[in-house]
C-alpha cells in the first residue's frame, strides 16, 4: 500500500498589492495553521518518503513550518507544480519511483482538489461517505487529504485511491480559522 498526501499551501498575504503571484508569502493565519497542520501530522505519524512542492513562495513557506524533520524526506521543488491541474500533478506523480511508499505534495487549488476528486471517484462520490462528501464541498487553505494507493504510481488516475482522513486547521484548532 502506498500513501499519497494532498497539502494545499496555508493562507497567503495580499497585503502587497505590488507582489506577483508566485511570490506572495503566508499571512500570521497562514503560519497558524501550518505550524497547526505540522502538530497534527506529527501527531498522527504521517511522514512521507518523498516531498513534492510548488516553487511559489506560499508552498515553500508552508514546507518551511515541517522544520526540523524527525525523518528528513527527500524534497523536490518542481516548477511544473505551480498553480498545476489535477492531470498535471497526475503527471508528476506518475513519475513517482515505485520504491517510494510515501509521498506529500504540496499545491494549489483548484488543481489540488480536483486532484482529490479524481482519486476519489466518481463511484465513490456516488456511494459518498461522509469525509468524502466534506472533501467534494471544499478544499481550505493549510487542508490536508490522505489517501491510501493501492496500485503504482504509474497506475493513479479517477477511482484509485481511497480517502483515509480530510484534515482542515479549523478541525484542529479554535484559533485557526479558514
Amino acid at each position: 500500500m502506498r500513501q499519497l498526501m494532498l497539502l494545499r499551501h496555508a493562507k497567503s498575504s495580499w497585503d502587497d498589492k505590488k507582489v506577483s503571484d508566485a511570490r506572495r508569502p503566508l499571512s500570521e493565519r497562514g503560519r497558524e495553521a501550518a505550524a497547526a497542520m505540522t502538530a497534527a501530522m506529527r501527531e498522527r505519524g504521517l511522514v512521507p518518503d518523498l516531498v513534492l512542492v510548488s516553487p511559489a513562495q506560499r508552498t515553500l513557506e508552508t514546507l518551511a513550518a515541517f522544520e526540523p524533520w524527525e525523518e528528513t524526506p527527500l524534497i523536490e521543488r518542481m516548477d511544473e507544480l505551480y498553480l498545476a491541474t489535477a492531470p498535471q500533478m497526475l503527471q508528476v506523480l506518475h513519475g513517482v519511483p515505485e520504491t517510494v511508499r510515501s509521498v506529500l505534495l504540496i499545491g494549489h487549488n483548484p488543481g489540488i482538489h480536483d486532484l482529490a476528486l479524481t482519486l476519489i471517484g466518481a463511484g465513490a462520490m456516488a456511494s459518498s461517505t461522509p469525509e468524502n462528501r466534506r472533501l467534494a464541498e471544499r478544499f481550505p487553505t493549510a487542508a490536508l487529504a490522505e489517501f491510501s494507493i493501492a496500485g503504482s504510481w504509474k497506475r493513479l488516475g479517477e477511482g484509485s485511491g481511497r480517502l483515509v482522513r480530510f484534515l482542515c486547521p479549523r478541525d484542529l484548532t479554535e484559533k485557526v480559522s479558514n
